[in-house]
């Protein structure tokens, strides 16, 4: 099976050569793996046996998709937001709208102009179309853009003391998600839209459930369908405890939720599997805050074992992805024992990257 056909028959429920798998990795990580493995960042997808490739065409491409040599260096996106990297992350340093007046709020414009612009990043993985499951990350779509062009507090009291302001940036938000996800369905082969928003904490809701589903779900409704009016499937990234909103979600037609943050209150995925597993497939779950880099290789390889047969009982709709990126201080052979019970070896991924390096 090439990397296509295993996503999709894992999707389907029916009979995979392994496990599929999408992980994803903090900066330091991957740069310790692509050195150890000593293989070009351009190949570690495939060394690595990532069966998805997906570029950030959204906002997260400013927070993730540029990076810097040194910390310190920054730069400014097409939303205006001012970034600075920290530790290996693009981190907020000023928001467009933090200390805006409400004419300059209903005078910000979301950049439209540059749609074709971040779209282009695309273009590196659309060749491999033919055997990689493509996606088109179009997040942060609603709630946590907001944040990073107001502030998360501003944020927070638009929505309970000016809601003319907050409804006025949800509706430009979500006219650009469905307006950069229609431009990216039409223009590029896709598998699946990846939708994504983190309105989840570590204990609760960010936002009430009523509030949400008042507020937040009608837009994401609306940017869902892009995906579906194209025969899509529909994924959604949030990190935290949305327990109460999963519901809410299959019922405006998502597919896949991601990334199953197994810590937090409601969300053990096997008990997800449970309940939900008939009309959602699942993404994640290992977990990063404990497990991967405070376990020992043993233990990471039993609880991964245990997660994928839990999360597969029913024939599939899983795909093994962790909590969250792997942390820099996750030690590489629990990276390994995490694969080791997906079917992948290290034996196998060092036999790929000394193929890579004979190339």
């Amino acid at each position: 099976m090439n990397s296509k056909e295993r996503m999709y028959a894992a999707l389907q429920k029916k009979p995979v050569d392994r496990i599929p798998i999408f992980m994803w990795y903090h900066p330091v990580t991957f740069q310790k793996l692509i050195h150890a493995l000593e293989i070009p960042p351009d190949f570690f997808d495939l060394v690595m046996c990532n069966d998805v490739k997906q570029k950030w065409v959204g906002n997260n491409h400013a927070m993730e998709g540029i990076t810097h040599e040194n910390d310190g260096e920054g730069h400014i996106d097409q939303w205006g937001i001012e970034w600075v990297q920290e530790g290996g992350f693009n981190q907020i340093r000023k928001s467009p709208l933090e200390n805006a007046s409400e004419k300059e709020i209903f005078n910000y414009k979301f950049p439209v102009e540059h749609i074709e612009q971040l779209l282009k990043s695309m273009d590196k993985i659309i060749p491999f179309s033919k055997e990689y499951f493509i996606g088109c990350d179009i997040s942060p779509c609603l709630l946590e853009l907001l944040f990073r062009i107001r502030g998360m507090e501003n944020t927070f009291f638009d929505i309970l003391a000016s809601p003319d302001i907050s409804k006025d940036l949800l509706l430009k938000a979500a006219t650009f998600a469905i307006e950069i996800g229609e431009k990216a369905c039409n223009k590029f082969p896709l598998d699946w839209l990846w939708t994504g928003d983190d309105v989840g904490g570590q204990l609760s809701m960010m936002l009430s459930p009523e509030l949400w589903r008042d507020r937040i779900k009608p837009h994401l409704k609306n940017i869902f369908d892009v995906g579906k009016r194209k025969g899509l499937l529909v994924a959604y990234h949030s990190c935290g405890a949305i327990r109460p909103i999963i519901p809410d979600l299959i019922e405006i037609g998502l597919d896949v939720l991601n990334p199953i943050q197994c810590n937090c209150p409601g969300m053990n995925p096997i008990d997800l599997k449970k309940e939900f597993g008939s009309k959602l497939s699942f993404m994640g779950g290992v977990d990063t805050q404990h497990l991967l880099p405070n376990g020992t290789s043993d233990e990471v390889y039993e609880e991964t074992l245990k997660l994928i047969e839990s999360m597969t009982d029913d024939g599939g709709g899983y795909i093994l992805a962790a909590s969250h990126a792997i942390p820099p201080e996750t030690p590489i052979e629990n990276i390994f024992a995490m694969f080791l019970a997906a079917g992948v070896s290290s034996e196998e991924i060092y036999d790929k990257a000394a193929d890579v390096r004979k190339k």
